[in-house]
């Protein structure tokens, strides 16, 4: 009796389960344009933590152009790795958008 119970249930859920996953799917094809904004703002934020990366976020979201200082800060991080001249126009051409 318990075994059929049993038997009964996990098949009922096995069923269940793509009718329950569909919608979810189907919504998340079309991706919002605030949903696209935040994976955006959410890949810039790195690896910032805690308060800052609240502010960082805050910021991003709301469509406030950066400070000097915070778009300085960004453009070191993503200077990382570049040398001499590379360097040199990279944080030029990305302070000046």
């Amino acid at each position: 009796m318990n075994r059929l119970l049993v038997l009964s249930a996990a098949l009922a859920l096995a069923c269940a389960g793509p009718a329950f996953a569909a919608p979810a799917a189907a919504a998340s094809g079309a991706m919002t344009k605030q949903q696209s904004k935040m994976g955006d703002c959410n890949k810039e934020a790195g690896d910032k933590k805690g308060d800052d990366r609240k502010a960082f976020m805050k910021t991003c979201l709301s469509g406030k152009p950066m400070t000097q200082q915070e778009k300085m800060k960004k453009c070191n991080a993503d200077a990382t790795g570049k040398k001499g001249d590379d360097r040199k126009a990279f944080m030029k051409e990305c302070l000046s958008a």
